[in-house]
């Protein structure tokens, strides 16, 4: 697991898609790219799994490995939690478990942590501003929120 601005995944950039992830309290938005890293698109509304038993390995780092392997990832993005200040909180703490246990499920696929504030508030506006409400809204905003995630990462990537 990369944090962001450290290691290979910061330095190097190898053309194949990425896939961005918004990982929330019951559910978790997945988003992917084009090969060229431009542009990132919704994939799927993955429910979490907050308990397991033993060793088993939850449904939804199954689900979302599955994914990845459906894509042929090069690498996989995924969203921090932290506070406007940019301090750490219980939230980073839960998310940093979660994607260790992740990564040792795609290795050698990369995993690369990058700040996430206000990417869930961004998504919601702008599904409200396209009209989406209600139901509908919930269902997708957390792979809006991934898309959020993973453009942004891209978009900082393309400024270096």
């Amino acid at each position: 697991m990369e944090s962001e601005g450290s290691g290979p995944a910061a330095t190097e950039w190898r053309r194949g898609r990425r896939l961005g992830i918004d990982l929330g309290k019951s559910r978790i938005g997945v988003a992917v790219c084009d090969a060229d890293g431009l542009l990132a698109t919704p994939v799927a509304t993955v429910r979490r799994e907050l308990r397991t038993r033993g060793d088993q390995i939850p449904n939804d780092i199954r689900e979302i490995t599955q994914i990845a392997s459906e894509y042929e990832v090069v690498e996989i993005v995924v969203g921090l939690p932290v506070t406007l200040s940019g301090e750490e909180g219980l939230a980073a703490e839960h998310t940093r478990a979660w994607v260790e246990r992740f990564a040792d499920r795609v290795s050698p696929v990369p995993v690369t942590l990058t700040d996430e504030r206000l990417t869930t508030a961004v998504a919601t506006r702008r599904l409200h501003e396209g009209g989406v409400r209600g139901k509908r809204k919930r269902s997708v905003v957390d792979q809006a929120a991934a898309v959020e995630i993973l453009q942004q990462w891209l978009d900082q990537r393309r400024r270096k």
